[in-house]
Order: C-alpha cells, then sequence, then structure tokens
C-alpha cells in the first residue's frame, strides 16, 4: 500500500464556476471563488495558489503557478442536485438521481399539524429565512409562548430553533426525532432535520453549539462503509457524521467553528491510523455564502489559508492532502440558494515528483474511485479513479 493515509477537507461551498448545466438550476454566470476575488480589495489566498488553486481555471488578477505543489483539476458534479448532502454523498461514491425536495414557501399544513400533534406544542414562523433573522423575528415570541420555531433554507431542510431556558435540549432533539420519522414521507422528501438550539435575550440571541443534524441515510454503502468493512479507520471532523447518518464511521469529532475544525484536523492528522480522515468546514456556506456575504466569505478563506502551510506539513511520504467542495454558493449571486458549480481539486502528497493537471473530472466520485484503489478495496463502481495520475 502506496499511501495508508488520506485527508479529504471539503470547504463547503467554495465553488469554481458555472457548470454546463447551471442554467437549469437558474445560476448562470455563478463563480463562487472569482466573484469573491472581485468583490473583495486585496483578497488573496497565496497558499492555496502555490498548490495550484489559480492553475484551476481563469481567475481576476490571480496567476497559475509555473510548478504548483499539488495535482490539481476541477469536478462536475454528476448527481441532480447542488445541496449539501449529495455532493458529500458523490464525493463518497453514490450518484443521486432524484433531488431533495425544498419548501420556499413553507411545509404543507398536514406535516406541521402532525408535529404539533405529536410534540405537544405549536409552530411559529414556517418560511425560509436565515437562522439568525428567525431568532431576531420570533425568539421573543417564542420565550412567552413557548411555541416550536420552524424554518427552512434553500436547502432541503426542517429546521427547529429553541430557546434552551424554554425548552430542554433534550426535548429539541426528541421533537427533531419525531420530524425526522415524519418528514421520511415520500410526500415531503426533506434532506434534513436540524437542531438550532439558542440562547440569550431579545435583542442579543446566540445560536450555540448544540445543533445537531438528522440526515436521512445513504441509499447505498458507500466508500466509508468499504473502508470500516475492510478494517481500515474512518474519522470524521464537523458535521460529516451527520451527512452520513454514521454510516461507516469509526470515530466522530463534532466542531464549533472553521477554526475548531482546522484545529481537530491538524491534531488527527498527527495521530497513527491507516485510513480515511474525512473534515468538512461548514462556516463558508452557512455564515456566508448563505448570508451573501462576500467579505466575510474572504475573511474565512483567508483563515483556512493561513493553516495550510501547517496541514501540509503534516501530510507524509506515504499519505495524501485532498482538498475540495461540495456544491457553489457564490456570495455575490441572487437569492441565498446554493449554486451549480464544479468544485475545486487539488492533490498533495510530498512524494508527488511533478504534480500535473488532473483535468476536468465528470464526477466527485473519482474521490471515491481512488482512494479506494488505493486501499485495494471494493468501490461503489461509480467513478474513474486517478490515483494512476498522481505523480
Amino acid at each position: 500500500m502506496r499511501y495508508k493515509k488520506w485527508t479529504v477537507i471539503v470547504l463547503d461551498s467554495v465553488g469554481i464556476g458555472e457548470l454546463p448545466d447551471a442554467p437549469e438550476f437558474g445560476d448562470s454566470g455563478a463563480h463562487t471563488l472569482d466573484h469573491i476575488i472581485q468583490a473583495v480589495d486585496g483578497f488573496d489566498l497565496p497558499n492555496l495558489r502555490q498548490l495550484g488553486l489559480a492553475n484551476i481555471a481563469p481567475l481576476t488578477n490571480w496567476q497559475g503557478q509555473e510548478q504548483p505543489l499539488a495535482c490539481y483539476g476541477k469536478m462536475a458534479e454528476a448527481s441532480v442536485g447542488k445541496d449539501t448532502m449529495t455532493g458529500h454523498w458523490e464525493i463518497a461514491g453514490l450518484h443521486i438521481t432524484t433531488a431533495f425536495r425544498t419548501f420556499p414557501d413553507g411545509f404543507p399544513v398536514e406535516l406541521l399539524d402532525a408535529f404539533e400533534q405529536r410534540t405537544g406544542r405549536k409552530v411559529i414562523g414556517n418560511k425560509a429565512a436565515s437562522g439568525t433573522e428567525i431568532l431576531d423575528e420570533l425568539g421573543e415570541e417564542q420565550m412567552k409562548s413557548g411555541a416550536w420555531i420552524v424554518y427552512t433554507s434553500a436547502d432541503s431542510v426542517f429546521q427547529i430553533a429553541a430557546h434552551e431556558d424554554i425548552i430542554p435540549l433534550d426535548e429539541l432533539y426528541r421533537a427533531c426525532e419525531i420530524a425526522r420519522e415524519l418528514t421520511l414521507d415520500e410526500r415531503f422528501a426533506v434532506g434534513r432535520v436540524i437542531a438550532r438550539p439558542y440562547i440569550g435575550r431579545p435583542g442579543a440571541f446566540q445560536r450555540t453549539s448544540g445543533r445537531h443534524d438528522y440526515a436521512i441515510e445513504p441509499p447505498e454503502p458507500t466508500l466509508l462503509n468499504a473502508l470500516q468493512e475492510a478494517g481500515f479507520t474512518v474519522l470524521s471532523v464537523g458535521k460529516i457524521n451527520d451527512i452520513f447518518s454514521g454510516e461507516g464511521i469509526s470515530e466522530s469529532y463534532p466542531t464549533k467553528s472553521n477554526e475548531d475544525g482546522i484545529a481537530r484536523t491538524l491534531e488527527l492528522m498527527k495521530s497513527d491510523f491507516t485510513g480515511l480522515l474525512f473534515t468538512n468546514l461548514v462556516d463558508f456556506d452557512s455564515l456566508y455564502g448563505h448570508r451573501r456575504d462576500p467579505h466575510g466569505y474572504a475573511g474565512a478563506l483567508e483563515v483556512f489559508d493561513q493553516a495550510l502551510p501547517e496541514l501540509v506539513k503534516q501530510v507524509q511520504e506515504d499519505e495524501v492532502l485532498i482538498i475540495t467542495a461540495d456544491h457553489g454558493n457564490d456570495p455575490t449571486f441572487a437569492g441565498t440558494d446554493h449554486t451549480r458549480e464544479y468544485v475545486p481539486l487539488l492533490v498533495y502528497s510530498p512524494s508527488f515528483g511533478q504534480p500535473r493537471s488532473l483535468g476536468v473530472r465528470s464526477s466527485f466520485a473519482d474521490i471515491s474511485a481512488t482512494i479506494a484503489e488505493a486501499f485495494g478495496v471494493t468501490g461503489t463502481g461509480r467513478g474513474t479513479s486517478f490515483l494512476s495520475e498522481l505523480a
């Protein structure tokens, strides 16, 4: 086995240009990374550029490296959709042909009636909204009434916000389990139910780290299952465990922020194991993409870029680091939805002699196929391995 440890870091929503089918999703012209460059004066990611980020696609005022440190390319999403679960499941080797449902006008009355009856509390909200704005709007009312704040977003999510002083966490989590059961009905087909606890007083509400995602299990075994069944370790950082409903995960490490996720990833990269370390850094998407904040997005990318040399330093001769994304979320685009884009692919190991272009990959599942081949396990049958192309 040439490479015994693979670290895959997903920069959640860092797209690198519209896909050919972007018009079908209303995303013509989207380009998360380049539009941030254009919107934020002085924005630069020198360490990612050194790996080869600007070699992947034309980026305003950024020149590619003559000798990048990593193999580089970009990947198209073969699955139908542009959501977090679909993107991660495809990275792990699946091909999703039916998109999860979204509810931009709120959830159906019959779903909410059943939820109220089962939980014993009323619902307020029931609309697409920012997680912080909905608290400003309805947090005080919830503190008085004890009702659930239910809301959604551009994603396929049923989110339940509850003030921890009014509704205990255990009760919130039980309500989420009920919502998860109800939304398995094909009439609703919601991808994730999310607990959104918060604290504070009107004008100063704050969401806590008690968030928990209740996702649908992947419809088929993924690369993670194959690795675990073959005796290899699969470590998850951030919301990876929630996205896969624990399937194929050996150990899970939830995080409070990108910085926390980076620190945990560094710690685990230093540990002795053979297998896969799978990290999601969600703040790019949740804090800045959906809120259409290019400056905040740029700042978060700069924080990651500053941490990158230490991440690269941990990669040994028999190890590989992959940096990619799961979809786009152009913070300069209309609306608050994800955007249908290519995602970057940077693959680094100090053992590579002369890194090269990996071209345009036709599926995120190429990552899964590559890692499966490296460990000699049976993959999902989707994706094309680029293991032999790694210099």
